[in-house]
């Protein structure tokens, strides 16, 4: 069982949260905390051996704690998510491989594209394939038939694995702080259509990604994993291209296990990150 706080800080939190767990003879694995000096923020999270009644156990926590307390107490059940797909198939491929295998720490529930071109990919995998074509639609209409299919499975999380398409605030503000992107750059950087063609002609010595929080700023939500690789003049489009899908690949993967294993804070524009 997992619990996750974030509240106003103050002294003897800790001992708090400790002592109510004690006290219910609840013995802890691991504690990680960490104090936003500026923000005068607390986040933690505990990993407890056994589980016990969630609801029971918020409420007792919630006596020691500050009013604007943020309490999570999760007993490790798998994550559902439902994953939005364009054309390009190396995230998506990793993602299914993980759900195969079971090591994704997540239930695919579904797949929805904007194009048919990973159907035959998911198929394989016995995944059920939506095709909601975006062509010859107003934004609100395409929007409102993904997001029917999207309730019908009720996630915790939608993952845009190389989704192509800018949402709008409307259908951002339905699944805040739910929708998981996959970015092509060490953000903030080449933004916009053919960023390793851009990259390439600037003369780039390293190449990178971004997972984050979708939020109405496009590309500038809170940052849930990073990684950058280094690149040489030797590097053509196509290798920087070819390399950035890896990286890509790489980085969701690591930002899905920590938001599947809550140990993603999100305040603000900001993340704290338990890794």
């Amino acid at each position: 069982m997992i619990v996750v706080i974030q509240c106003k800080d103050q002294v003897g939190l800790v001992a708090g949260i400790t002592g109510v767990l004690a006290k219910e003879q609840l013995n802890i694995v691991s504690l990680r905390e960490h104090v936003d000096k500026i923000e005068n923020r607390f986040f933690i999270r505990v990993h407890l051996e056994v589980e016990t009644d969630s609801q029971a156990l918020e409420s007792k926590l919630k006596q020691v704690l500050p009013e604007d307390a943020v309490i999570k107490v999760n007993p490790l059940p798998e994550k559902k998510v439902v994953v939005l797909v364009t054309k390009e198939y190396h995230c998506l491929g990793d993602i299914l491989i993980r759900h195969y295998f079971k090591t994704l720490g997540a239930q695919v529930q579904c797949v929805i594209g904007n194009h048919d071109t990973l159907e035959n990919i998911c198929q394989r995998f016995d995944i059920p394939f939506y095709l909601v074509s975006h062509e010859q639609k107003d934004r609100d209409v395409f929007e409102s038939q993904v997001s029917s299919l999207i309730d019908k499975y009720t996630p915790d999380y939608i993952v845009l694995a190389k989704f192509m398409r800018i949402l709008s605030p409307g259908f951002v503000a339905k699944y805040t702080g739910r929708l998981i992107n996959i970015h092509h750059s060490f953000l903030p950087a080449f933004v916009g259509a053919s960023p390793y063609r851009q990259a390439f002609e600037r003369g780039v010595k390293l190449i990178g990604a971004t997972a984050h929080f979708v939020t109405n700023e496009l590309d500038e939500g809170p940052i849930i994993a990073q990684q950058i690789i280094p690149v040489t003049h030797s590097h053509t489009a196509g290798d920087m291209m070819k390399a950035g899908k890896e990286i890509e690949t790489a980085v969701l993967a690591k930002a899905l296990h920590l938001v599947f294993e809550d140990r993603v804070f999100v305040y603000k524009n900001k993340t704290v990150v338990f890794e």
